[in-house]
């Protein structure tokens, strides 16, 4: 994904890889990376860091990238205890971080209505 920073905004996609653009002020906004959960397995007891920032190239997980992109939005780090397929957030609006908790279906779900 790329930013487009105009004088009164930065324009960032909402989704990796389409055209649908969100303004905002705001450069350590998170972004949305993709439209559904992902879905992945996971092994217990490695530690996994979640890409709180939308800007990792590895989402899911955290690359780096908000060293540079989101300075103010930290990685969460997590273990999961065994082995197990996990739904991770994509939209970072989840209350459960870093899994997805459904938030995602009243974020675009009502932001198209009336």
């Amino acid at each position: 994904t790329s930013t487009v920073h105009d004088t009164n905004c930065v324009q960032t996609p909402l989704f990796q890889g389409e055209n649908f653009f969100s303004c905002s002020t705001q450069i350590n906004k998170p972004v949305v990376t993709a439209k559904r959960p992902f879905r992945g397995k996971v092994t217990g007891g490695k530690c996994y860091v979640w890409c709180a920032c939308g800007h990792s190239k590895k989402p899911p997980f955290c690359d780096g990238a908000h060293r540079t992109q989101a300075p103010s939005i930290s990685p969460p780090h997590f273990t999961p205890e065994k082995d197990s397929t996990l739904m991770l957030c994509p939209c970072k609006q989840t209350k459960n971080v870093p899994y997805c908790d459904g938030t995602h279906f009243k974020a675009f779900m009502f932001s198209h209505c009336p």
